[in-house]
C-alpha cells in the first residue's frame, strides 16, 4: 500500500462516490481511459479488486468499501493540513468549499459573487446536490459548510438559521384560478400537481402542508429539478408547490403566478451548517459571518420580485398586435 498516490485516492474516491467512471472523468476533467488506468493501478498496488463490473455498471467490493473509508479520511486530513497552513497567512490565499441543496442554487451564486467582491483573494468552491448528498459531504469533511433548508439530524452539526424560506402554490399566468380571491385549499384538490422527488426539502414541505389538512394532492408528475417543474407549469401542465426563492424571474415577467389560497402560507428557514468540530479558518469565518449579515436582505428581494428591477415582458397577445 505504500506506493499508492494521493491522486489515485482522489480518483478512486470520486469514482466510488458516483459509482461511475464516466461521472468521475467529467468531474475531474480526465478521460474515461485515464480513470480506468488509475483504478487498475490502484487495484494492482493494493492487491485487491475494488469494483465489480456487471454489465455497464460498477459496484464497490468489500475491499473497495474499506479503502473508500480510509481514502476519505486521508483526503480530509490533507484538506485540514492545507487549511491550517492557509490560516497562518490570514485571508490571503484562503479557501472556502460550500455545498448547497438544489433549491439554494438560485441564490448561492449571487452570495458568492458578492463575497468575492469583498474578498477577491479567497478561492471559493460551490457544489450543488440533493439534501442527502450535501449532508454526506459535510459528514465526510469534503466541504467546509453547507446551506440547506433542514440541517442533518444525525450529525454533530452547528446550524444557524439566517433567513425565512417561504413556499407557495404556483400556476401559469393563464390558469383559470389565477387572480381569484377567496380560494381555499380544497379548491385545488383536483388540479394536476407537478412535484419534486421524494426526499427533497420541497417535497417534504409540500407533504407536510397537505397532511396537516388531510388532503391528498392530485400528483401527475414528479421531477428532480425546480427548473423543469417551473417550465412545465408555465406550459400549463399543472400547478406546483415551490420555494418562492426559485420564482423571482418567472414571477417578475408574468410567466408564473402565486395562487392566493387562504391558509396556504408555508414558512420554513434557511440554515448555514458546519460540523461542530470543523475549525474555522479566517476565510471560513469570514464567509460564515458574511452569509449571516448579507443573505437575509438578499433573499427577501428574491422572495418578493416587485423589489427587483426586472423589465416585464410583453404578453404573447401584445407581441402579436
Amino acid at each position: 500500500m505504500k506506493n499508492i498516490t494521493i491522486r489515485q485516492l482522489q480518483i478512486f474516491s470520486v469514482a466510488a462516490t458516483h459509482l461511475s467512471f464516466a461521472r468521475a472523468a467529467e468531474e475531474l476533467h480526465l478521460t474515461h481511459a485515464a480513470i480506468s488506468l488509475q483504478i487498475k493501478q490502484l487495484e494492482e498496488v493494493s492487491n485487491s479488486a475494488l469494483f465489480d463490473r456487471i454489465g455497464k455498471r460498477v459496484y464497490l467490493t468489500d475491499a473497495g468499501e474499506v479503502l473508500l473509508g480510509h481514502a476519505r479520511r486521508i483526503l480530509a486530513l490533507l484538506i485540514d493540513a492545507d487549511e491550517s497552513l492557509t490560516a497562518l497567512k490570514g485571508l490571503k490565499g484562503g479557501r472556502v468549499s460550500v455545498a448547497v441543496t438544489s433549491t439554494a442554487e438560485y441564490f448561492a451564486p449571487g452570495l458568492l459573487a458578492e463575497f468575492r467582491k469583498r474578498l477577491p483573494d479567497v478561492w471559493v468552491r460551490l457544489l450543488v446536490d440533493n439534501r442527502g448528498e450535501v449532508a454526506r459531504l459535510l459528514e465526510a469533511n469534503e466541504v467546509d459548510m453547507a446551506i440547506m433548508g433542514r440541517p442533518p439530524v444525525d450529525m454533530d452539526a452547528e446550524a444557524v438559521n439566517f433567513a425565512p424560506h417561504p413556499f407557495a402554490i404556483v400556476c401559469c399566468a393563464g390558469h383559470v384560478l389565477n387572480g381569484k380571491s377567496g380560494l381555499i385549499v380544497s379548491d385545488i384538490v383536483k388540479e394536476p400537481m407537478i412535484v419534486r422527488e421524494i426526499g427533497s426539502g420541497t417535497r417534504s414541505a409540500m407533504e407536510e402542508f397537505f397532511r396537516l389538512r388531510a388532503i391528498e394532492p392530485n400528483i401527475v408528475m414528479e421531477m428532480g429539478s425546480n427548473e423543469a417543474i417551473k417550465q412545465a407549469v408555465v406550459a400549463g401542465l399543472g400547478i406546483s408547490f415551490l420555494s418562492q426563492h426559485t420564482l423571482g424571474l418567472e414571477l417578475s415577467v408574468g410567466r408564473l403566478a402565486v395562487l392566493q389560497i387562504e391558509g396556504a402560507s408555508v414558512m420554513r428557514r434557511w440554515f448555514i451548517v458546519r460540523h461542530k468540530h470543523k475549525r474555522l479558518t479566517p476565510a471560513l469565518a469570514a464567509f460564515w459571518n458574511f452569509v449571516l449579515e448579507f443573505a437575509p436582505d438578499y433573499l427577501e428581494k428574491l422572495a418578493h420580485p416587485e423589489m427587483l428591477k426586472v423589465e416585464r415582458l410583453p404578453s404573447p397577445q401584445s407581441r402579436l398586435d
